[in-house]
């Protein structure tokens, strides 16, 4: 969430774009993702060499030695945002346009890559020298400013606050799932360095990236002394999908500047029967829209057979399942309504989900999580698929906060559950003597699947009534002749000074 003075900066950084006649909103987000991507190849080329030389390993950088531009040789320290952000205006514009550009979109040596694939029509669009100098300045202010808080994914922040300045923001469900809600669920899950990874729903790949990042920071020694996982990790461990190239184009390269040199981002309608998927992944993070369009004409039969719906969020669901290989696991957020539907295909895919797989946990998260831009209760499900049932007892957790105010302008607080979620998730052995009155306990499939298979935690969770002692009646009646009593002093006091 952006706000304040950065806020302020990225409304500048607009302004400079719709004042230099650039004004197609999806054309300026274009360009600062281009520029973005730009200045953390830099930053990231830079850190990827320190962590090779601690670790003894050998690395060459993108911007070593000369780099063949066309049929010019040109020396690639040029092309480095720290480098050209200091040349005049005019010969700034011309390295950017002339050199830089090309040698983007010609990065990765593989034409059948994401990043390739979603680069191969990147163009150059700002129309003058001194615009990209504003620009490349203002971008250097954003960055400086971003640079005190190590976890924040500026690009995906700043995205996020562009989309929310369009008008069709949120149609599609196109609003970011929060960094802090990512890192959670994947915390949650623990990938492995054998896994393969899949978002059917991926938009800017945050949930691709918070996986690599935490593989990254407790598999390193796994993953990066091991010639395959390293291979493994690289180009095969990651499967993206959506249905708007600007995403995967920002997805794509989200993923390369994190280090991830080949992830599988493609086009695809994920609930069509263009997704051939199935038994394929060992983990599933996703924040599938439950509020977007849906052409019924074009759903996957399959999908339809198992779940006959329009609604997107339990055609989704149901292709998890379909998707994920026996013992493959998934971690997704849905809206409240899933967990208590009463039609026919809410208690369809519910069933399917506990009689046939293992529901492990359903956390109810509050309904400002996704404010400003909605206000929907939404839930997290974690469950793994058997194929033959398995569910036993299914952990409930009642999340009341996040870190974050509830409120449109989620401004940082003292309460935040995660933690707690985490420890408690890692130790369910321990939770079986939890009361139904605590946050967090356990509800026997049994009691569930008598409740019409309802995962809603309200129907399980106890409030514990404290009784309440108040003073005799005469007592209070006492004290309100003394306060009528009061006010009357004081009406007259009033009435004597108006006279």
């Amino acid at each position: 969430m952006i706000t304040g003075e950065l806020k302020n900066k990225i409304d500048s950084l607009w302004e400079i774009f719709w004042t230099g006649g650039l004004t197609n909103p999806l054309d300026v987000i274009e360009q600062i993702t281009y520029l973005m991507f730009i200045r953390d190849l830099d930053d990231s080329d830079n850190l990827r060499a320190k962590e090779a030389a601690m670790l003894g390993l050998p690395y060459k950088s993108v911007f070593a030695d000369e780099v063949q531009i066309g049929d010019r040789k040109i020396d690639g320290q040029q092309l480095k945002w720290s480098v050209f952000h200091d040349f005049p205006a005019g010969k700034m514009y011309t390295v950017v346009q002339e050199w830089v550009f090309p040698f983007i979109k010609n990065l990765h040596g593989d034409k059948n890559s994401a990043y390739s694939k979603y680069m191969d029509d990147a163009i150059f669009k700002l129309p003058t020298p001194l615009m990209l100098s504003k620009v490349v300045d203002s971008l250097d202010e954003i960055y400086q400013m971003m640079s005190g808080n190590q976890s924040a994914d500026v690009r995906g922040d700043v995205y996020e606050y562009l989309l929310a300045k369009i008008a069709s923001a949120g149609v599609n469900g196109q609003f970011r799932t929060p960094r802090h809600i990512i890192k959670m669920m994947v915390e949650l899950m623990d990938p492995k360095a054998d896994e393969v990874i899949c978002d059917p729903a991926c938009g800017t790949s945050g949930f691709l990236v918070a996986a690599s990042e935490y593989l990254k920071e407790n598999r390193k020694e796994e993953i990066f002394f091991n010639k395959q996982k390293k291979d493994h990790y690289m180009n095969h461990m990651f499967f993206g999908y959506d249905m708007d190239r600007t995403m995967l184009r920002i997805g794509a390269m989200n993923m390369m500047t994190h280090g991830v040199d080949n992830p599988y981002i493609e086009y695809r309608d994920s609930l069509s029967d263009q997704n051939p998927d199935k038994d394929k992944y060992s983990l599933i993070l996703a924040n599938p829209p439950f509020k977007g369009s849906l052409d019924a004409d074009t759903v996957s039969t399959n999908l339809l057979k198992v779940c006959k719906t329009k609604k997107t969020e339990l055609l989704f669901l149901t292709l998890f399942l379909r998707m994920l290989r026996v013992g493959g696991r998934c971690a997704c957020i849905v809206p409240d309504g899933v967990l208590f539907g009463s039609s026919t295909a809410h208690k369809a895919i519910r069933k399917e989900i506990i009689d046939g797989n293992r529901l492990e946990a359903v956390i109810s998260m509050p309904s400002g999580v996704f404010k400003p831009y909605a206000g929907v209760s939404t839930a997290i499900l974690i469950f793994t698929k058997t194929g033959h049932g398995g569910t036993d007892n299914v952990w409930f957790y009642d999340m009341q906060a996040d870190g974050m105010s509830l409120d449109d302008k989620r401004s940082p607080v003292a309460e935040n559950d995660i933690p707690d979620i985490i420890a408690r998730f890692k130790s369910l052995e321990a939770e079986t003597d939890r009361k139904r009155t605590d946050k967090s306990f356990f509800v026997p499939k049994d009691e569930i699947a008598a409740n019409d298979y309802d995962l809603s935690i309200n129907k399980y969770k106890k409030t514990e009534y404290k009784a309440v002692e108040y003073a005799p009646t005469s007592e209070i009646m006492a004290d309100l002749r003394k306060l009528e009593a009061e006010i009357k002093t004081a009406m007259d006091e009033l009435e004597k000074m108006l006279n």
